[in-house]
């Protein structure tokens, strides 16, 4: 009987440490994706203030381009 016991007992432990083994590997995979994530999130969050703060320039030429086409025309010539 102390053989069948002492073979129990030892893939009982085979059990505890390969599943120890897959859960180092898993946790090393779910640190790797969060790093990924907070390196999006970072650039993402720095790319919005760059979009916020940055001037629009386009806005001002179409405005100076309206206010020449203004200026060939007179109400009386518009459709």
């Amino acid at each position: 009987m102390s053989k069948v016991e002492e073979l129990i007992a030892e893939t009982k432990l085979n059990d505890l440490l390969h599943r120890n083994e897959s859960e180092k590997h898993k946790n090393t995979v779910i640190w790797v994706l969060a790093i990924i994530g907070a390196v999006a999130a970072v650039a993402a969050i720095a790319f919005a203030v760059y979009r916020f703060f940055t001037p629009d320039y386009l806005e001002d030429f179409e405005d100076d381009f309206d206010d020449d086409f203004d200026d060939y025309f007179s109400e009386e010539d518009q459709v």
